[in-house]
C-alpha cells in the first residue's frame, strides 16, 4: 500500500464574515493524482494555495493539513520557506503573474536549483536547458536568455511548469497547468507528470476546468462548488456514472468532437435533475450559412503578413525571429474564422497585428477596403470602436488599480457620449451578460478569480458594440460552465449585432464547435483553411492530422 502523503481534514478557509470553502476532507498517497474541478471561485484554488501556505493575510484557516505527518497550518513562514519549491512545489494559473517581468527565463528557474540544492551555477544551468528540453520548449538556449514578454502565453507556462518540477518535489500542485497550452505539448506534458509521479513517487494535485484533461491524469477526483465538496471518489467512477447533478452538468458542458448544438448545456440546466431539451445544428445549416456569409464582400483581407522580431546583431540574423511569414486570408463579415496551431505558431502575433497592438513587418491588411497596416495611434483610437481584442492573461490585461466598474465606464467615457448614469447602467448590464453580479462593480481585479478576471476582460470588449473581435484563447482561463455561457454569449451577439470574430484557441474542440470555418497556422505560416467540420473530418497536411489526433483522442 502506498504511503499517505496529504492528509486534509475538515478544512474551512473564511474571511470575518463569509466562509470560502467550507469542511473539506480528502487524502493523497505517494504516486497518485488526485483531479480537483469545479467553477471558477469554487475554491480549487484557495485550497491549494492553503496547503502552500500562500493564503493572503486577510483570509483565516481551520482544520488540519499534514504533509508526511507535519502539520502545515502551524507551521511559521520560515518554516515554509525550507519546504515550498523544494518538498511541494506548485505550477500557478497564471504564467505571466507567476513570472518575474525583469528576469530572463532561464535565471528564475536557476534560481529555485541554487536555494534549494548543493550544486553550482554551471551545473544549474545545465539542469534548467535539461528541464526546458523536458518541457518541450523550442530553442531551450535562446528562452534560456528571453523575458517573459519575449515568448508566447503557453511558452511561458512551460517555464513555470519547469521551474515547479526543477527539485522533483514530493507533492506536486499543478493549478490548471495546461490551460494555455496548445493540445499537442499539452499530452506530452501530462506525459511528463505522470511520469515524474510514477518515477519519484510523486503526488500531484492536479487542478483544471478540463475535465478531459483531469479523466486522462487523475486516479481520484474531488468536485467542489461554492467552497463545498459535492462529490468525491474514484475518477473513472465519477466520469462514467457521476452521482450529483452538478458534476452532470459539468460532464455534459464540455464541447466534444460530436456536439453540435445550437446552444451549449450549463450547469444551471441539471441543477434540477432533469436533462435539458436541446436543438441540433445540422452540418447542412452550417454549410448554407458559410456559403451566405462568403457571397458578400470580405470584411477583412490580409495580403502576405510577415511579421520578424529581434534585430539583425553586426550583420548577423541570429537574434531574429520570424513569426509570421506571407499569411492571406479573407474574413467575412458575420462568421467566426478559427484560428489554431501550436503555441508560438504566430497565433496571438496575427492577433494583435489585427487589433492595432502590432505592426507587420510585410504584407498589407485591409479593413472594409482600406489599407490599416500602417494607421497612427490616432487613427487606431477611432477604428477601436470597431475592432476589439480579448487577452489571453486576464490579470496582466486588467489595471490593478482601478475597480471593474471603472475599467468598464472608462471606456464608455473615451468612446461613446453616453452620460455618468447611462455608462454605469450599460455597466452593469455588460457585468450581467458575462456571468457576474452587480456587487462586482467596485471591486478590485486582484478580488477575483482568473475565470472571474476573464470575463471583465470580454466585458470591456463588448462595451463599445465593435464589429470585429479578437478572440485570443478568451475562453482558456474559464471553467467549462462558465465557457459554455460565454460561447452561447457570444454566439447571441454574433446573431443579434452580426459580429465577426477571429477565434484563437489551442482547444480544437471548442474550435470546431464554435468556429464556422478554421485555419491552420505552423511556424509561421498559413498551412490549411477550410470549413470547421470539413478540417475535422477530412485534414489534408500531416500537422492537422496530428493536432486534431492529440486534441480528440
Amino acid at each position: 500500500m502506498s504511503e499517505l502523503l496529504l492528509e486534509v481534514k475538515n478544512l474551512k478557509i473564511s474571511t470575518k464574515s463569509t466562509d470560502l470553502v467550507k469542511d473539506i476532507s480528502f487524502q493523497l498517497n505517494r504516486g497518485s493524482t488526485l483531479g480537483i474541478v469545479g467553477e471558477s471561485g469554487s475554491g480549487k484554488s484557495l485550497t491549494s494555495l492553503c496547503i502552500m501556505g500562500l493564503l493572503a493575510k486577510d483570509l483565516k484557516a481551520e482544520g488540519s493539513i499534514k504533509f508526511l505527518n507535519k502539520e502545515l497550518l502551524k507551521l511559521s513562514e520560515d518554516d515554509f520557506l525550507k519546504i515550498r519549491g523544494k518538498e511541494i512545489g506548485m505550477i500557478f494559473q497564471e504564467p505571466m503573474t507567476a513570472l518575474n517581468p525583469t528576469m530572463k527565463c532561464g535565471v528564475q528557474v536557476e534560481e529555485v536549483l541554487l536555494r534549494h540544492l548543493d550544486i553550482g551555477r554551471k551545473e544549474a544551468q545545465n539542469r534548467v536547458i535539461e528541464l526546458f528540453k523536458q518541457v518541450d520548449l523550442p530553442r531551450p538556449g535562446i528562452l534560456y536568455e528571453a523575458y517573459p514578454h519575449e515568448i508566447s502565453g503557453g511558452q511561458k507556462q512551460r517555464v513555470v511548469i519547469a521551474m515547479a518540477i526543477a527539485c522533483r518535489p514530493k507533492l506536486l500542485i499543478a493549478d490548471e497547468p495546461t490551460t494555455a497550452i496548445d493540445a499537442t505539448v499539452q499530452n506530452s506534458i501530462l506525459k511528463l507528470l505522470k511520469k515524474l509521479c510514477s518515477d519519484y513517487e510523486m503526488g500531484m494535485i492536479f487542478i483544471s476546468h478540463d475535465l478531459g484533461v483531469v479523466k486522462s491524469v487523475a486516479d481520484e477526483m474531488m468536485v467542489m462548488y461554492r467552497g463545498e465538496m459535492v462529490e468525491y471518489g474514484d475518477s473513472k467512477e465519477i466520469f462514467s456514472a457521476p452521482k450529483n447533478p452538478y458534476t452532470k452538468g459539468l460532464l455534459a458542458c464540455r464541447p466534444t468532437a460530436e456536439t453540435s448544438f445550437t446552444r451549449l448545456p450549463v450547469v444551471s440546466d441539471f441543477m434540477n435533475n432533469e436533462r435539458p431539451k436541446l436543438k441540433l445544428r445540422t452540418l447542412e445549416g452550417r454549410l448554407a450559412f458559410l456559403s451566405e456569409v462568403k457571397s458578400k464582400p470580405p470584411l477583412l483581407k490580409l495580403s502576405g503578413i510577415g511579421k520578424v522580431f529581434g534585430k539583425k546583431v553586426f550583420l548577423s540574423k541570429t537574434n531574429l525571429v520570424r513569426a509570421l511569414e506571407d499569411v492571406t486570408i479573407e474574413v467575412y463579415e458575420g462568421e467566426t474564422l478559427g484560428l489554431v496551431g501550436e503555441s508560438g505558431s504566430g497565433k496571438t502575433t496575427l492577433g494583435r497585428i489585427l487589433s492595432g497592438l502590432e505592426t507587420a513587418t510585410a504584407g498589407s491588411v485591409f479593413y472594409r477596403n482600406k489599407d490599416i497596416t500602417k494607421l497612427s495611434r490616432g487613427e487606431w483610437r477611432t477604428l477601436h470602436k470597431e475592432i476589439q481584442i480579448i487577452f489571453q492573461d486576464p490579470f496582466s490585461s486588467l489595471n490593478p488599480r482601478i475597480k471593474t466598474g471603472n475599467i468598464l465606464t472608462e471606456v464608455l467615457s473615451v468612446q461613446t457620449k453616453l452620460d455618468a448614469k447611462a455608462r454605469k447602467e450599460k455597466s452593469m448590464d455588460l457585468l450581467r451578460k458575462v456571468g457576474l453580479e452587480e456587487s462586482h462593480f467596485d471591486r478590485y481585479p486582484h478580488e477575483f478569480s482568473g475565470g472571474q478576471r476573464q470575463r471583465i476582460g470580454i466585458a470591456r470588449a463588448l462595451a463599445v458594440n465593435p464589429r470585429f473581435i479578437v478572440c485570443d484563447e478568451s475562453v482558456s482561463a474559464l471553467d467549462v460552465s462558465v465557457q459554455a455561457q460565454i460561447l452561447n454569449l457570444l454566439n447571441d451577439l454574433k446573431d443579434e449585432f452580426g459580429f465577426t470574430y477571429l477565434f484563437i484557441s489551442h482547444d480544437l474542440a471548442v474550435v470546431k464547435y464554435f468556429a464556422d470555418r478554421v485555419m491552420v497556422l505552423q511556424n509561421g505560416e498559413l498551412v490549411e483553411v477550410g470549413a470547421s467540420d470539413d478540417l475535422y473530418l477530412n485534414p489534408k497536411t500531416d500537422y492537422t492530422k496530428k493536432l486534431i489526433a492529440s486534441s480528440f483522442n
